[in-house]
This record gives C-alpha cells, structure tokens and sequence, in this order.
C-alpha cells in the first residue's frame, strides 16, 4: 500500500473553538445559499464543521442533483476535502492510477503515475449523482435547512448601516449577513469575461476489449482534445469537435460513432459499445472577481471552464474550503474584509487555473505545424524531467496548494 503525504486540507477547528456567534442547531444561520447542487451542499457542509449557520434555498425539488449522470473527475485534494466533510466514504470513486497524455499526428507524450507521487491515486472519477447524493444524506444528518422548490427572485441591499441583505421569494422577504450564489452561470456583462470555444463535448461512456487498468487518457486533437477515464469498468469519454459538426456526431449510430472515436484515439484501446450521448456547448465564462458586496459566487456561477484537464468541480471545492475557513468563525460572515481576504487567498488558484486550461485549448486545439512539433518537445521534456512532472501532477492534485 503506497502512504499518503498528510492532508493539504486539515481538520475544522474543535468546537467552540471558532467563537462563532452564528451557531449551528437551533441558532441564527447568516448565510444564504442560493443553489442546492454539489457545490453549494458542500459549502453548508464546511460551515457546518466551523460552527456557522447556513440555510440553501433551492428551485428544484430535494434531491434533484442525485440523477445527474455527468461524470466528474476528483483530484486528490477533492478527495481530501469531501473526506473531511464527512462523505468521501459514501461515494462510489474509480481511483486513476495513471494520466497518459499524448498528441494525435505529434511525436511526443507523457505519462503521470500515482506511485510517482507517493500517492493512491491521482484522482478518482464518480457520477455527480453519487456525490450529491452523499452530500445530501450528510445534509439531512446534521438537520442543516434545505428550502426545496423556493427561486430567489432577487438579492437586495438593506439601507446604509444595515449588516445583511434581503432575499425575495415568493414566501416573501428574508435576511441574511452573506449570501453565496452557487448555481447557475456567469452572465455575460460588464462583470465577466466570456470567449466561445467553437467547440461542444460529446459525453458518453464506452466498454472496451481489454481492462483499462485504471488509467486515464488525455488525448489532444486539432480539432480539440479527447478524454477518457477510467470509470468502473468502461471509460467516460469527453469528446471535442467543432460546433459545425456536433448535429451529424450526435446522431450518428453507435457502430459509425465507435470508428470516428477510434480514428481519433488510435489503436491502444478497442471499444466495443457506447451509452446514449450528452452534447454541451464550451465557452469559457468567469466573473472578475467572485466577491461582491455580502455576496460571494461560486462553481459555475463564479467560472464556466473548459473540460480539458477535469479542473472546473475540484476548483470549486477549493474555494469552498478556503471560504469556510474565511467567514466561519465571524460575527458577520458578509463583512468586506473577510471576503477581500478569500478573494485575495484564492485569486492564485483561480486565475491559474483559468489561464491553464484556456492556454491548453489554444495551444493544442489546432494542426498548426510548428506548434505540433513544439507540443511533442514539450512533452517529451515534460516525461524526461521528474520534478517538473512531479509539479504538474501536484498542481492538478491540490491546486495552487501544491507547494
């Protein structure tokens, strides 16, 4: 069994520790949550576990995110942070014990191995369905206030000198010290910065002749890149192809589908089947800054990336344990201060982030000559120099934490 280095993510202070007067239980819940999801669960999970009292309001019915199929993968510091929110054991997780990354018609690839690392795993792929539904029965266990099939229709400031805001809904007018938006998407406006990859994603999974032996492909394309990952016993699949063809893909057989994907993968793995396919639109959408005045956005609220990399959920999560341990402990937990100070400890991360899966797609979503025999370089230095494939592996693990 491979030890694993201590945790990037620690545990919460003990209770009565944190000097929180927004206790949990019966007490005051400063926090509104607007979005019942993954992200915004977890986020009433960790101030929760830092003795502060939140509540999430909820337009779709109670448990609606339990038949999300989509696939997500879970970095190691994903893993982390859901093990100390008390649900990593109620998630059904295939563990990724290798990323092998290469370039289709370029010399040139690398491949990451968990053993490298002193790790298990480099990360682990699970529907979202399994892991809401693991952060919705740990909801239910600690009585957090879930307000199911209630829209906020809007958020307003209270009068100057007030400390909290108004939520409207149709049940009328609620206050709250923070409010967290964490669904929905970013608006295109003065606050946001927007770009139309020209590219959908193709989502299914498929079987395959030979066991995938637990390893992840990352496959780059001219016309974008192509993900696999190992999830039970098939593969996820996360295909890119340009918008022009995205109607003719998505309708054709699952015979003709399985020749188009192999030609773009290559011989290393034969698929034998495929499930119904998803299309999504990529566009890369992220606010400016995720704070505002008592509001903080996260998820896809905050920032819509890229598939490429599996970056967009651990992101989130990040930012969700680094807001608890911001506001947890406060008095007012909407007090500008507080929220420079998350938006300044994350700002790293998050822009690193944004910048490196932007950069991927740009860089490696096209047949441009010299760019291909400079990606294959790339990557052929990246596979002979450990320590920098040690540091690209780590980054992916634990974000801007890593080091």
């Amino acid at each position: 069994m491979i030890g694993e280095p201590a945790s990037k993510y620690g545990p919460p202070p003990a209770r009565g520790e944190t000097g929180n007067s927004a206790s949990t239980g019966d007490g005051p819940r400063h926090v509104a949550i607007v979005g019942g999801g993954p992200v915004g669960m977890a986020l009433a999970l960790a101030l929760e576990l830092h003795g502060a009292g939140a509540q999430i309001f909820e337009a779709r019915e109670r448990g609606a995110a339990r038949s999300d199929q989509r696939i997500l993968a879970l970095s190691q510091g994903s893993r982390q942070i859901l093990d100390w929110l008390g649900v990593w054991h109620r998630i059904a997780a295939t563990p990724i014990a290798a990323i092998h990354v290469s370039q289709q018609g370029g010399l040139g690839r690398t491949r990451l191995k968990a053993e490298d690392e002193g790790v298990e795993a480099l990360g682990y792929v699970a529907t979202a369905a399994s892991v809401a539904a693991a952060l919705d029965d740990a909801l239910a266990g600690k009585r957090i206030p879930f307000h199911e099939h209630v829209r906020v229709d809007r958020v307003d400031q209270k009068p100057a000198g007030t400390e909290s805001m108004s939520l409207f809904t149709a049940n009328g007018e609620l206050p709250a010290r923070l409010v967290v938006f964490a669904e929905g998407r970013v608006e295109a406006d003065a606050e946001a910065v927007t770009h139309d990859y020209g590219q959908h994603a193709v989502i299914c999974t498929v079987t395959t002749e030979k066991p995938h032996g637990n390893v992840a492909f990352e496959r780059f394309t001219a016309q974008g890149p192509l993900a696999l990952l190992p999830h039970g016993r098939a593969l996820a699949v996360v295909y890119t192809c340009p918008d022009d063809e995205v109607a003719a893909l998505s309708t054709l057989d699952d015979a003709s589908f399985l020749v188009r994907l192999q030609a773009h993968f290559g011989a290393r793995m034969e698929f034998l089947s495929a499930s119904p396919r998803q299309v999504f639109p990529l566009r890369l959408r992220y606010r400016k800054s995720p704070v505002g005045n008592r509001a903080v956005w996260l998820g896809n609220a905050a920032q819509t990336l890229h598939p490429v990399a599996g970056q967009g959920f651990n992101l989130a999560l990040r930012d969700v344990w680094e807001l608890s341990r911001c506001v947890g402990d406060a008095q007012d937990p909407g007090a500008a201060a507080l929220l420079a100070r998350y938006a300044g400890r994350r700002r790293a991360d998050r822009m690193g982030v944004i910048g490196f899966t932007d950069s991927l797609i740009r860089l490696f979503s096209n047949d441009n000559p010299a760019l291909r025999h400079g990606r294959g370089l790339g990557l052929l230095a990246l596979d002979l120099l450990p320590p920098l494939k040690s540091f690209v592996a780590k980054r992916m693990m634990y974000g801007a934490r890593a080091w």
